[in-house]
């Protein structure tokens, strides 16, 4: 069976158990190709809904990644990519450029993130950002990855109120350097910690068991992080997988407002 088969599998067991008659399964992923021709090398059921019925799906990716096969990642379905590009004050993803230049060519909508880290100043690392990623016609709004680091040289939790001050002054310089303001990706732990919620940003959520109106309840959001495991044609090993919350219009036309 193959991991889309095996996705398959479980939500019809879901959808029979939940209203004991037959389900007619998820609807058909519409991503740049024919998709989908990706899936899950650990699918489980869903708590308060599910990812697949998502005609927008999307990867992020860092240099664990390996050599990617472009081409065969938009053709399999995949609508958009998030490049790992800095964290903190003095790292850059080793592929980022690479990545970068790649996904371009195979016309597949990308943009770049950034891991931040609580011992250096949210405008060091926005000069850092923004010194390592090129202000360019087309690319997907910065993002800004929000989470407790498991760090041993920055094992610095602070309080929430410098967390919010330093993220701030990060996507604020962002905004004015590259024309759009960035996008905010979170964990439920951090969000509750910080209290997220209160800001009026565009988020990326990650919850890989339930839905995030369960999770996140009351929080809007653009892309929900669902899995850590998803399998796609052109990428060696794992990869998180992601869906645009919207439908494919609304996926153009948040395009055509977001690009730089």
């Amino acid at each position: 069976m193959t991991f889309l088969g095996k996705i398959m599998a479980v939500l019809a067991l879901v959808a029979l158990a939940s209203c004991g008659g037959p389900s007619s399964g998820p609807a058909v992923m519409a991503g740049q190709g024919s998709g989908p021709q990706f899936g899950d090398s650990a699918p489980h059921p869903w708590i308060g809904g599910h990812p697949y019925d998502h005609p927008v799906h999307g990867i992020d990716i860092s240099r664990w990644q390996g050599e990617i096969d472009w081409h065969r990642v938009r053709s399999s379905g995949i609508s958009f990519a998030f490049i790992k590009a800095t964290e903190g004050g003095d790292h850059a993803d080793p592929n980022f450029r690479r990545y970068w230049q790649e996904a371009a060519q195979a016309r597949i909508p990308r943009g770049a993130y950034h891991y931040f880290y609580f011992c250096r100043s949210g405008s060091e690392q926005a000069a850092w950002f923004i010194a390592n990623v090129p202000r360019e016609r087309g690319a997907m709004p910065p993002v800004l990855d929000l989470e407790w680091t498991a760090s041993k040289t920055c094992p610095h939790r602070p309080a929430s109120h410098e967390v919010l001050r330093e993220a701030k002054i990060f996507k604020d310089i962002l905004h004015r350097h590259y024309g759009q303001r960035p996008i905010i990706y979170t964990t439920v732990d951090f969000y509750r910690d910080n209290n997220l919620g209160s800001w009026p940003e565009e988020f990326w959520l990650r919850s890989v068991a339930g839905h995030p109106r369960i999770v996140y309840p009351g929080q809007r959001y653009t892309f929900w992080q669902y899995t850590g495991t998803g399998i796609v044609p052109g990428i060696r090993g794992n990869v998180d997988l992601n869906v645009f919350a919207g439908s494919p219009a609304q996926w153009r036309a948040w395009l055509s407002q977001r690009l730089q």
